[in-house]
């Protein structure tokens, strides 16, 4: 698959859910964002380093592998959007920026949330609970839904996507304020070879410095080594795995050039706070 060059966000679902407090779940984790717009009611959203309030007439976007949970007691009403986004994209929005929570609705945002369910029906979750759509199955169809779409109707949505999301790009920082293009062209080539054993030898090649340099210049521009780097892209690609395919652990760990399964699951621990097979028992 050719790898792309702009953003790509993929629709998965949207819908308008009512809840008669029955909206509470605990250790939700997707491999995609979530988009909420509230209409009535007041619920709770749990994240790791605070509780977050969800009210009426405002926005609230929940990134990917974001372990999050609900609390909601009374009537409560929202449309929610699951967005996506193509890990061969070159650009990858949801990953390179730090976004705020909430963000305050316009008149505009609500009526290109309904517009979006208008042009994508059927797209609605049938289950609430995310056991049972956080899963490869599910994942992979709403994928390949998205990909039957008319060529107007996905041009539109990515339109609408990309308008809701720039609400909350006006208060996003980037993770790495990269200024180097040699770092840069690290970073390209770790994304797309991240299944790969990477070797410092093979980025100092690329970037035609010294080792030493290399590293010194990595841990400038990104705030980490670039082993630590590479571990942390090799536990995303991990825990993406883990959600939308059956295999054994020990088999991702290998998919993922981990020849020692311990040091794959000790590894996974330090990024996500869980061992592989617990996180796999919790979705």
């Amino acid at each position: 698959m050719k790898e792309k060059e702009n953003t790509d966000l993929i629709l998965l679902n949207i819908g308008y859910a009512v809840h008669r407090a029955d909206w509470n779940y605990k250790n939700v984790n997707s491999p995609f964002a979530r988009i909420y717009l509230v209409r009535q009611g007041i619920a709770k959203l749990h994240l790791q380093d605070q509780v977050q309030s969800l009210t009426p007439g405002h926005l609230y976007l929940i990134p990917p592998f974001t372990l999050h949970s609900y609390e909601c007691d009374d009537f409560y009403t929202l449309y929610y959007i699951h967005i996506y986004e193509n890990p061969l994209s070159n650009q990858r929005i949801l990953e390179d920026y730090i976004f705020p929570v909430e963000m305050d609705a316009t008149p505009l945002d609500s009526q290109l949330v309904e517009q979006l369910a208008d042009i994508n029906p059927g797209r609605n979750l049938k289950e609430y609970d995310p056991s049972n759509y956080d899963n490869s199955s599910t994942l992979m169809q709403n994928i390949l839904l998205h990909t039957k779409n008319p060529t107007y109707t996905m041009m539109e949505t990515q339109g609408i996507l990309l308008q809701l999301l720039s609400r909350f790009m006006k208060e996003a920082t980037h993770k790495y304020e990269i200024t180097d293009n040699r770092i840069r062209k690290t970073i390209r080539y770790i994304r797309k070879n991240i299944d790969k054993n990477i070797t410092i030898d093979e980025l100092t090649e690329i970037c035609c410095l010294s080792k030493d340099h290399f590293i010194r210049l990595f841990k400038e521009e990104i705030h980490v080594t670039p082993v630590q780097y590479i571990n942390q892209k090799k536990i995303e690609k991990a825990q993406l795995l883990i959600i939308t395919d059956n295999r054994p652990v020990k088999d991702i760990a290998y998919t993922l050039s981990f020849e020692n399964v311990s040091y794959f699951n000790r590894l996974f621990k330090r990024y996500t706070g869980l061992t592989p097979v617990m996180y796999k028992s919790k979705l």
